[in-house]
C-alpha cells in the first residue's frame, strides 16, 4: 500500500484527525525547518517556527484548496509568510507608550479647554504685571522670572534687602487683588 499523499493528509487534518497531523509533521516538518534554515532564520527560531506553521496547518486545513496548487507549496507558503512575519516582528521595535516622544508634557498634556484657561491665566498675569509701578515689577520679574532671591536683587540694585522685601511685599498684593479680588494693600 502506497503512502497517502500530502493532500490525503491535509484532508485527514481538516477532519481533526490526529493520526494524519503525525503523520504529515513527521514528513513536512524536517523539511520546513530545512527550508527555513535555508532562509536565514537562526536554529532555535527555525523551530518556533515549524511549530507556528504546524499549529496553522492543525487549525486551517480545512482552508487548503488543492484547485490552487500541491499541499507541499500550501504548507511551504505559511513557513515563508510565518518567517516574514516574525523578521517583522524583530525588525519593528515595541512602541513604549511611556517614551518622551509620545508623552505629552507641560501644557500639550492639557486637554484643550485647560490650554485655552492657562493662556487666559498667562494673559491676565502679563496685564497686572504691567500695571505694577516699575520697582515692583522689576522686583517680581527678577525674583519669579530669573531665578534672583531677594538678597541677590538687594545686592543687584544697591538697595536695602527691606526695601525689595517691601517692593515684593505690595507687588504680590497688587497682583493677587488683580487676578483674584480682594482688598488691596496700600503702597
Amino acid at each position: 500500500m502506497a503512502a497517502p499523499t500530502a493532500e490525503a493528509l491535509l484532508a485527514g487534518v481538516a477532519r481533526q484527525d490526529r493520526d494524519a497531523f503525525g503523520r504529515l509533521f513527521r514528513a513536512y516538518a524536517p523539511k520546513v525547518k530545512g527550508h527555513l534554515l535555508a532562509k536565514g532564520a537562526p536554529r532555535a527560531a527555525a523551530d518556533e517556527l515549524v511549530q507556528e506553521v504546524f499549529l496553522s496547518i492543525w487549525r486551517k486545513a480545512d482552508q487548503f484548496d488543492a484547485q490552487r496548487g500541491s499541499a507541499a507549496a500550501w504548507i511551504f507558503t505559511l513557513a515563508r509568510n510565518a518567517f516574514i512575519d516574525r523578521i517583522r516582528r524583530e525588525t519593528r521595535p515595541e512602541v513604549d507608550p511611556q517614551d518622551p516622544l509620545f508623552v505629552a508634557s507641560g501644557a500639550e498634556a492639557l486637554p484643550p479647554d485647560s490650554r485655552m484657561a492657562a493662556e487666559e491665566e498667562r494673559h491676565a498675569l502679563r496685564v497686572a504685571l504691567a500695571a505694577l509701578p516699575p520697582e515692583q515689577r522689576e522686583v517680581m520679574q527678577r525674583a519669579y522670572f530669573a531665578g534672583r532671591s531677594l538678597s541677590e536683587i538687594a545686592s543687584e540694585q544697591s538697595v536695602p534687602l527691606g526695601t525689595i522685601k517691601t517692593r515684593a511685599r505690595l507687588a504680590l498684593a497688587r497682583l493677587r487683588q488683580k487676578l483674584v479680588g480682594g482688598a488691596p494693600e496700600e503702597s
